[in-house]
C-alpha cells in the first residue's frame, strides 16, 4: 500500500496519514506541505504534529482553493515499559476542552524538559544555545531534542544530529532528561474522549508487539502498517496482526521536511479507502 514498496492498483485518491510540520519538528511550513501534497497528486493529508494541533488550521488555510483534503490528527507521546510508544489520533474535535487542556499542558513539560536538556549540557561545556534558539525552531510550544541537536550541529559541537543523540542526547547520556510520561491507555482514552480514533504509529520501530492486542482491547482503532523504508516481511507480519485483531491499517510518509531525510511527503501512502474506514470508525464514536 506504499508508494515506494506496495502500489495499490486501480485507485486514484491516495492518503498521507502522518506528516509533521513546523508546529513540531519538521522544517516544513504549511504551504510547503500543501505544495509537496500537490505535486504528488494527493487527495488528502493528515497532520499529525508531535503533541500539538497547533498546526491543523494553518495547512487548512494553505490549502484553500485546492482539492486536498486535510484531516485533524496528533501524535501523541507515552511510554510503556521503559518504552516509547507513539500514539496517532485522527479525526478528533480539535476544540475538545480536554484535548486542548492536556496538549497544552504537553507542550508546557516539552519547554521545561529543554531547559533542563540545556542545563546539563552546559555543565560539559556546551554553553551558548539558549531556551530562546530552541523554541525559535518550531512555531509552538512542542520543542524536543531534535531541535537541541540540529543547533548542537550548527555551532559546532556534532558533525550531524544522530552523533547529537548518540553523545549527549539519548536515553543514558549526560543531556538526557526524561519526558513527561503517559501511558498508551491515557492516549487512547484522551483521542476517544475528543471523538476521535487512534493508530499505534510505526509499531516496526516501537517493537512492543505484545502490548498491541492489549490495546486493540481498550480501543485502539488502526495499526500504522504502511511505513517508510520498512520490508516487505515486516510489512506482512503486521498486516496479519492487523487483520488478526480488526484494526484499521494505515500508513504515511512520517515526512519531517529536512529534517529527515530517510522519508519525504507522500513516500509512503494509502488509497484513500483508509481514510474513509478512520471516518466511520469515528462516526461509531460519536
Amino acid at each position: 500500500m506504499s508508494r515506494d514498496t506496495h502500489p495499490t492498483p486501480n485507485v486514484t485518491k491516495r492518503a498521507d496519514l502522518h506528516i509533521h510540520t513546523h508546529y513540531s519538528d519538521s522544517t516544513s511550513s504549511p504551504e510547503e506541505v500543501i505544495a509537496q501534497a500537490r505535486e504528488a497528486g494527493l487527495s488528502c493529508i493528515a497532520i499529525t504534529d508531535h503533541d500539538t494541533i497547533d498546526g491543523i488550521r494553518p495547512v487548512r488555510d494553505a490549502a484553500r482553493g485546492t482539492d486536498i483534503e486535510v484531516i485533524a490528527g496528533v501524535e501523541l507521546s507515552t511510554e510503556s515499559g521503559g518504552k516509547d510508544v507513539h500514539i496517532l489520533g485522527y479525526l478528533f474535535d480539535d476544540q475538545n476542552p480536554a484535548l486542548t487542556k492536556k496538549l497544552s499542558a504537553f507542550q508546557n513539560a516539552r519547554l521545561e524538559r529543554a531547559r533542563q536538556i540545556l542545563e546539563k549540557l552546559k555543565s560539559h561545556g556546551i554553553d551558548n544555545i539558549s531556551i530562546e534558539e530552541v523554541c525559535s525552531r518550531s512555531q509552538s510550544q512542542a520543542v524536543g531534542r531534535p531541535h537541541i541537536a540540529a543547533l548542537m550541529v550548527e555551532k559546532g559541537w556534532v558533525k550531524d544530529i544522530r552523533k547529537a543523540f548518540d553523545k549527549y542526547l539519548a536515553e543514558g547520556q549526560p543531556g538526557y532528561v526524561p519526558k513527561w510520561k503517559q501511558t498508551p491507555s491515557e492516549a487512547l482514552q484522551l483521542i476517544r474522549e475528543a471523538g476521535g480514533v487512534s493508530v499505534m504509529a510505526h509499531p516496526m520501530i516501537t517493537n512492543k508487539d505484545a502490548l498491541i492486542p492489549k490495546l486493540a482491547e481498550e480501543g485502539l482503532d488502526g495499526l500504522e502498517v504502511y511505513y517508510p523504508n520498512c520490508p516487505d516481511n515486516i510489512r506482512h507480519y503486521y498486516e496479519g496482526i492487523a487483520g488478526k485483531l480488526g484494526l484499521i491499517m494505515t500508513g504515511g510518509s512520517d515526512a519531517h521536511g529536512k529534517a529527515k531525510n530517510s522519508t519525504w511527503l507522500a513516500k509512503v501512502t494509502v488509497p484513500y479507502t483508509v481514510v474513509e474506514n478512520l471516518k466511520t470508525a469515528a462516526a461509531k464514536k460519536g
